[in-house]
């Protein structure tokens, strides 16, 4: 690298990481002021909304506006270049404008990577810290499934739960049932079914099992200590639950959800590929910023904010629309995680032609 790559490389990431560290500051200002009545009434210690919630909440933040502030800083620092004639003296000298980009593209490129070691791998880490805190100290993220709980354990196999005890890990009306094909070959009931976190068994009070093969086979007793493929966690549900899996533990996740035949795996899928296509939209959004701002013009600045703004909107609302066409069957989860991005590349060719030379 030149010292001008290094000139633009510094002035892209000092300009990124000053503006993005006084927004944390004012969102950790105004989410104090909202949530200070929850910390006062719930009685958490200052070492715990720190360390516990304000800590793991930086990273999470960073990610969550990533593209918003590379945007923003590729326009603020290039705008101010144009503005005082740098480019016209840069791209006068003979550099192409294609080897002016270089030092954008590769500070975008780092920035690409640390975005998706964050979302995979640092957040998920420390959201398990954070969604602690904000379980117990500002909102219930573990809620009941409520009552008449159906769940799939395995193919063929289904289990019925009446309501479920979170706490004391306790099934009421608790009933499985196993086909074949379209035939039921196996039922238990029972009145309740108590799960053991020591030994991993259910416990079955009170129950009723029907074999039903060549001739019916019907049991009563008292108690049954049995192993399934159930755990306490299905037949409850945790907000967001995947913010806490890194990408691997996603992978692993869907495919358990599918080899048990549950036909619950959509959000997992949307999420998984999303953390992977997202990172890509930081050089995406980083060629177009530059091309967009490269060209000194009367509004100067302020103009080239406002449409910048405007575009990462528009971003962020086509992320959205495609996430919501996923989650109705009209996308698949791949085609809604990189859609934008297309269609942005597009754009971004478009402005790189149209760029000055």
């Amino acid at each position: 690298m030149k010292k001008l790559d290094w000139y633009i490389f510094k002035k892209y990431l000092g300009t990124f990481f000053f503006s993005i560290s006084l927004l944390i500051i004012i969102v950790i200002v105004f989410d104090v002021s909202e949530n200070i009545d929850s910390f006062i009434k719930n009685e958490a210690t200052f070492r715990e909304v720190v360390y516990d919630y304000y800590i793991p909440f930086i990273p999470y933040f960073i990610n969550l506006f990533i593209y918003l502030f590379v945007f923003i800083s590729v326009i603020f620092f290039t705008s101010k270049m144009a503005g005082h004639t740098e480019i016209i003296a840069i791209l006068s000298s003979g550099i192409s404008f294609k080897r002016f980009l270089l030092p954008y593209v590769m500070a975008a490129v780092l920035l690409s990577i640390g975005s998706f070691y964050l979302g995979n791998f640092l957040i998920p880490k420390t959201d398990t810290v954070r969604r602690e805190f904000k379980d117990k100290y500002i909102e219930r993220l573990t809620k009941s499934s409520g009552s008449n709980i159906h769940v799939q354990i395995e193919r063929g196999v289904y289990v019925y739960v009446g309501n479920f005890d979170i706490k004391r890990k306790v099934a009421y009306k608790f009933a499985l049932e196993k086909f074949e094909g379209n035939k039921m070959t196996y039922k238990i009931i029972a009145d309740k079914a108590s799960y053991d976190t020591i030994t991993g068994k259910w416990k079955l009070d009170n129950y009723v099992e029907r074999r039903l093969e060549k001739n019916e086979i019907l049991t009563r007793a008292k108690t049954k200590d049995t192993t399934l493929l159930l755990k306490p966690r299905d037949l409850y549900n945790i907000k967001e639950e995947f913010e806490e899996m890194n990408l691997f533990e996603i992978r692993n996740h869907i495919q358990n959800l599918e080899l048990k035949g549950a036909d619950n795996t959509l959000p997992y899928k949307i999420e998984m590929h999303r953390r992977i296509a997202s990172p890509a939209a930081i050089i995406i959004l980083t060629v177009i910023g530059a091309a967009l701002s490269s060209r000194k013009v009367r509004g100067g600045m302020g103009l080239h904010l406002g449409i910048g703004i405007v575009i990462t909107f528009a971003y962020i609302l086509f992320m959205e629309f495609s996430r919501v066409f996923a989650m109705s069957g009209v996308f698949s989860p791949f085609i809604a995680a990189w859609l934008p991005n297309i269609i942005f590349s597009i754009i971004g060719i478009y402005f790189f032609v149209k760029a000055p030379k």
